[in-house]
């Protein structure tokens, strides 16, 4: 660790200004980024006394080298470049709300000529409206098969929707009425759009509005004694109602807002956000994030930034997404700088308010009970609380007679067949928490590598590609590192500090030799082995044995585990695709051509064994009869294998 006096700018030389700066360390990776309307006022509170400073920021003062910073002319363009910077550099010490669990969306293919709803979780694709997230995926599943009904949009997958245009027979729902069958021309794309944003309408909550025009609609059939009409819109009234009786109805029914409440204990703060839409929740979410010195009106910024600043879409779709009133439970430092930049993204006015009394107060109480549950929840179910996360690190960095502690930890793992098919995996911890987003998987390509010639293959590889981009980077060319799909900074070329393979002293002596010959001793190196639990050091004869009740051991068991589980899932898909290959030699008219359009389409067994025969049709140079033929070898041939690692 680097002693943050030998380091302190000057205070006459920080501009009391306001600005926005960042902490780095010595391999100029961002730790935090932070705003200030005077930075030097700001910036000399972090090198005073360090027994004063919140645990948190106390290890970020002293991973940091060295603190670089940006005037601007105003509190709203700092507060705009500190959250770009953030979304650049992800700093490691900023506050980020993490998911204790996966909520289900409901989503509106929006750019398809015939968009088609679906409930999902997971990453989201551009120009697709969602909504939610949802508590629970069976009950929304129940509302849209409700809603079906009286909005006969096309809810079938691609494979559905092209068969059904081949054969020119509707699927099911065409035959019962919930879905108005675009796929047989029973409706054209405009007419089908039309009846998805009215979907999407009575989604959003505006219920109401199309239960009265259809009351009216009745009437009118009821005088015109079209009894039979009349019936089916009354039922298409029940079934809205029946919908909208689902949600709770908390406020009256023009209200549109979103209600944000936190729960926080010395370490550690939940969220909870309610999402009320024509005076309902129509969705909530939880969060969890670790907590720093900061105070409750810099959190509510902080979250409201992470809530609201990837809003994307056109102007309706921000407008839902952003609504014109949130209610936060303390404003943030600058309030009407805030409402500015949110308003200027929903190009529309957005009011932040502290509820008082009445009906909103009620509400942010219950959200408030919700955020402490969330919080208390997180708290059982994980120990991975700061003070545990500092307390494994710092006994790592004991053990292992490390000088820093390594905020970043990559764990390696090998996963074969008998040795063969190798894979190999590296997943990533940075703080003591996973980062998911920087795992990788690789492919052994060497020939019969045991697995010491494996892991030397893996982090040859690795570590060139960090010396590579390490080069791209010294050349000044900084666009060839960011993504050009995702336009995010790739992450490859930051070197970890502490390497764990899974194995004994073997691999840990050849992980060592190949960092020493690439030119990186400064990186630490161990190996976990699985039958004791020991942990192997290069150079040394005997292994170390941390107790079984330590926090350093759980830690690097978890790494371990990951990196175990990582591997096998990508042994596994490589496994199912291999079978699918040999299973489908021999199945006469099949050429290399249509095998990888079949293998593309269904790129693992399961999901061709499932597969019908008419959607395997559907792939490109396939008809019925070779259909018939695949689907007969692969459903007839058996998969058992025995999986080793």
């Amino acid at each position: 660790m680097s002693d943050p006096a030998t380091w302190r700018p000057k205070t006459s030389d920080i501009p009391a200004e306001p600005g926005v700066y960042r902490f780095l360390d010595t391999g100029g990776n961002v730790l935090y980024v932070g705003k200030a309307n005077s930075l030097r006022s700001r910036l000399v509170n972090y090198f005073q006394d360090p027994a004063n400073l919140h645990p948190r920021t106390r290890t970020m003062v002293y991973a940091a080298s060295h603190v670089e910073w940006t005037v601007v002319r105003n509190e709203l363009e700092a507060l705009q470049l500190e959250y770009t910077w953030i979304k650049e550099f992800d700093p490691r010490f900023n506050v980020k709300y993490r998911d204790d669990k996966s909520y289900p969306w409901l989503c509106v293919t929006w750019s398809e000529q015939f968009p088609r709803v679906l409930v999902g979780r997971g990453s989201k694709k551009k120009d697709w409206r969602y909504f939610g997230p949802y508590s629970q995926a069976w009950a929304i599943r129940d509302s849209v098969d409700t809603l079906l009904a009286v909005f006969p949009m096309r809810s079938c997958s691609s494979g559905v929707f092209k068969s059904a245009q081949a054969s020119g027979r509707p699927c099911l729902m065409g035959y019962i009425d919930k879905c108005a069958a675009p796929c047989v021309g029973r409706i054209n794309a405009e007419d089908h759009r039309m009846i998805v944003e009215d979907f999407c309408s009575v989604i959003d909550g505006h219920a109401a509005h199309y239960i009265r025009v259809l009351e009216k609609q009745m009437t009118v059939a009821a005088e015109a004694m079209e009894y039979e009409k009349a019936a089916g819109i009354r039922n298409k009234i029940e079934a809205l109602r029946k919908v909208n009786e689902r949600n709770a109805v908390v406020l009256e029914d023009s209200a549109d807002l979103d209600l944000i409440a936190l729960a926080e204990d010395e370490l550690e703060v939940g969220v909870e956000v309610f999402h009320v839409r024509g005076g309902r929740i129509l969705a909530e979410r939880a969060w969890v994030a670790d907590k720093d010195e900061t105070d409750k009106a810099t959190l509510v910024e902080s979250f409201l930034l992470q809530i609201y600043g990837d809003v994307v879409g056109d102007q309706k779709e921000r407008r839902r997404a952003i609504p014109p009133e949130i209610l936060v439970p303390h404003l943030p430092p600058s309030p009407e700088v805030m409402e500015e930049l949110l308003g200027s993204v929903r190009t529309a006015k957005v009011r932040l308010r502290v509820p008082r009394r009445g009906d909103k107060k009620i509400l942010a109480e219950t959200a408030m009970r919700n955020a402490s549950q969330a919080l208390a929840l997180h708290k059982t179910r994980r120990a991975s609380d700061l003070t545990t996360r500092n307390l494994a690190l710092e006994e790592i960095t004991s053990a292992l007679g490390m000088d820093e502690i390594p905020l970043r930890i990559e764990c390696y793992d090998i996963s074969h067949i008998s040795g063969t098919n190798t894979v190999a995996s590296m997943v990533v911890f940075e703080d003591g928490l996973a980062r998911k987003s920087e795992y990788r998987h690789f492919s052994i390509q060497s020939v019969g590598s045991d697995d010491t010639g494996a892991m030397k293959e893996v982090l040859t590889r690795r570590f060139n590609r960090l010396i590579a981009e390490r080069d791209i980077e010294d050349s000044g060319d900084r666009e060839a590192l960011v993504d050009a799909t995702t336009r995010k900074a790739k992450r490859f070329a930051y070197a970890p500090g502490l390497v764990v393979v899974d194995g004994a002293g073997p691999q840990a002596r050849v992980a060592r030799e190949v960092l020493d010959s690439l030119g990186f001793p400064e990186i630490m190196v161990c190996g976990l082995a699985k039958r004791l639990e020991e942990v192997w050091v290069p150079g040394e004869e005997y292994p170390l044995i941390l107790p079984r009740t330590s926090q350093g051991l759980y830690l690097l068991q978890h790494l371990r585990d990951e990196s175990h589980r990582f591997a096998i899932t990508y042994h596994r898909q490589r496994r199912s695709k291999s079978m699918v290959e040999s299973m489908l030699d021999g199945v006469p008219g099949l050429g290399e051509v249509r095998r990888k359009a079949l293998m593309k389409a269904f790129p693992s067994l399961k999901k061709l064994r499932a597969a019908s025969e008419e959607e395997i049709s559907q792939v490109p140079g396939f008809g019925l009869g070779l259909a018939a033929k695949v689907a007969e070898v692969i459903r007839d041939k058996p998969d058992a294998i025995n999986l080793t690692t």
